[in-house]
């Protein structure tokens, strides 16, 4: 499976599958729908590139599961999971957000994902684990309507198998409201921080590796690595974004930063310009 960094999509994709606070669109203050369990599970094709940098893109399949459950909520979005720690208020109100948070990195775990010849002829890198958390504030009913949200949030997360051995820090700002019963949208910015360890493995080229692939020695030192825009939206297919089959998709563009975007992988073969997307349906419970 590839899925070297949806960590781009899964801020968007959260809160569409689901939307909650669509119900209130129509229902009564008595509604069951405004403090139920609600779950949301899906499947989608993602449009991705080959590495982080690279121009060529392909499809690879995207799993998700979302929901709030006991009024906390929980997100499993591609290669990225999250856990609300703290239980989601009721109506229009400041709630805080804090939580684990995990993701898998694959980006250039396997060669044969890779379509260009000379960053194929680099080292390929491990599977790893970075783990960490989030801490943030939304509102409820803040711009259009009672029902919609402003959340701005940080997170940090670490690799824990040592194959970049750093941090990444993403200051996180996401719009979202529905429209009607049927449909809701979302919109966010963020940007990613990133230590020395995870540029010298994804970006940084040793004279070693300069002579297997042709590409010139790089190195580079961490520092912010891209800034992210982002949309998403679903369309309810049962009239109701709190049940039954739904369509979703999401778009980001990229834009990789500093000494990320000087690297051969990026400048010589690559882009600096990033994008990723997703498409598919899903089904709540």
């Amino acid at each position: 499976m590839r899925l070297p960094y949806l960590t781009a999509i899964a801020p968007l994709c959260a809160v569409p599958l689901s939307a909650p606070s669509a119900s209130a669109q129509t229902a009564g203050p008595a509604s069951p729908d405004l403090d139920r369990d609600i779950v949301t599970v899906g499947v989608g094709a993602g449009f991705m590139s080959d590495y982080e940098g690279a121009k060529h893109h392909s499809f690879s399949p995207v799993p998700g599961a979302i929901g709030t459950v006991g009024g906390h909520d929980f997100a499993i979005i591609g290669n990225r999971a999250s856990f609300n720690l703290i239980r989601r208020p009721d109506g229009p109100a400041w709630a805080i957000q804090a939580g684990p948070l995990i993701a898998v990195n694959f980006n250039r775990t396997s060669r044969s994902n890779i379509d260009d010849p000379q960053v194929r002829a680099l080292p390929k890198r491990d599977l790893t684990i970075e783990a960490g958390g989030y801490l943030g504030i939304s509102k409820t009913g803040m711009l259009t309507s009672r029902h919609d949200m402003l959340t701005l949030s940080v997170s940090y997360r670490h690799d824990i198998f040592g194959v970049h051995d750093s941090a990444i820090v993403t200051p996180n700002l996401q719009y979202f409201t529905p429209l009607s019963r049927k449909i809701a949208v979302a919109a966010f910015v963020s940007a990613d921080h990133v230590g020395n360890g995870y540029m010298a493995s994804y970006f940084n080229i040793t004279p070693a590796d300069s002579r297997a692939s042709g590409l010139p020695a790089y190195h580079g030192r961490g520092g912010w690595k891209n800034w992210t825009l982002g949309a998403a939206g679903t369309v309810s297919l049962s009239g109701d974004l709190l049940h039954g089959w739904k369509l979703v998709g999401a778009a980001t563009y990229s834009r990789l930063l500093g000494d990320a975007a000087a690297s051969p992988v990026v400048r010589d073969v690559g882009t600096a310009n990033q994008w990723l997307g997703a498409i598919g349906v899903a089904y709540t419970f």
